[in-house]
């Protein structure tokens, strides 16, 4: 606290074996969002010094586990979960719901950034359903996730920002697809065979919000992460997970 920002850690407090465990536990078929997920935030937490926030991108269709990744990750990295004073959550429908009011929306989101940012370096920024948002709202957020050095001091450098959309899950379903009808297994499915197909899915999409943003052709991700479409006993594996957190039996009728 007092006046120096730059040393606030708040209640950020990373548990990332709990973490690690949780999604080993609950998070199922989702091979590389656990693998990119875990090695992304243990590198950026242990650095001490980051040149840049961390800035993921997860995509995949309805239902694949991005929302509870994400949850799983404020949980994980602050005292308070989700209800952290630092963890920032944006849903386009309640916080953007006119487009055309655009403009207003660029100068509120820049300056709340900013502001959450001086308050306190380690803030967690949710920006759910890419796919509908003003267009151009998100090129204000550009210079706070590159390595600049100059741009709002050095808070910014420590911050996480979460990007959630369906965009590329049509593409990475179709991959899966073949996939399984060349009898391969889901395992092998590797990032390199979904990274280019969702790269191109969002980059060509004007609904999407990092359109003309410069977010993706500055290369300001450090991770894209593709959730694959659920097979009926990872669904299976979900719903007696949800039983027991429940502290219900497991019955086969549910």
């Amino acid at each position: 606290g007092g006046t120096f920002g730059s040393f606030c850690e708040c209640d950020f407090w990373p548990d990332l074996p709990g973490l690690e465990c949780d999604l080993a536990q609950h998070l199922a078929g989702q091979h590389l969002a656990k693998a990119l997920v875990v090695k992304s935030l243990k590198a950026f937490v242990q650095d001490p010094a980051p040149s840049k926030p961390l800035v993921l991108s997860l995509h995949g269709w309805t239902g694949t586990g991005k929302s509870y990744v994400s949850s799983l990750l404020a949980q994980h990295l602050f005292r308070d979960g989700l209800r952290s004073p630092h963890v920032h959550h944006f849903s386009p429908i309640i916080h953007f719901p006119h487009p055309s009011r655009t403009e207003q929306y660029k100068k509120e989101l820049k300056s709340w950034v900013q502001g959450n940012l001086t308050a306190c370096g380690r803030s967690l920024f949710l920006f759910d359903e890419m796919d509908k948002l003003p267009p151009g709202l998100m090129e204000v957020l550009q210079p706070f996730l590159g390595p600049s050095w100059v741009v709002y001091g050095t808070n910014y450098r420590k911050a996480i920002f979460i990007f959630i959309s369906n965009a590329g899950g049509e593409q990475i379903n179709q991959v899966a697809l073949e996939a399984w009808r060349s009898h391969r297994d889901r395992e092998e499915i590797s990032l390199q065979e979904v990274e280019p197909v969702i790269s191109r899915a969002v980059m060509d999409n004007p609904q999407h919000g990092f359109w003309r943003s410069g977010i993706m052709e500055e290369h300001l991700l450090d991770a894209v992460v593709p959730f694959l479409p659920l097979q009926r006993h990872h669904v299976r594996h979900c719903v007696l997970n949800e039983l027991a957190q429940l502290g219900l039996e497991p019955s086969e009728e549910v």
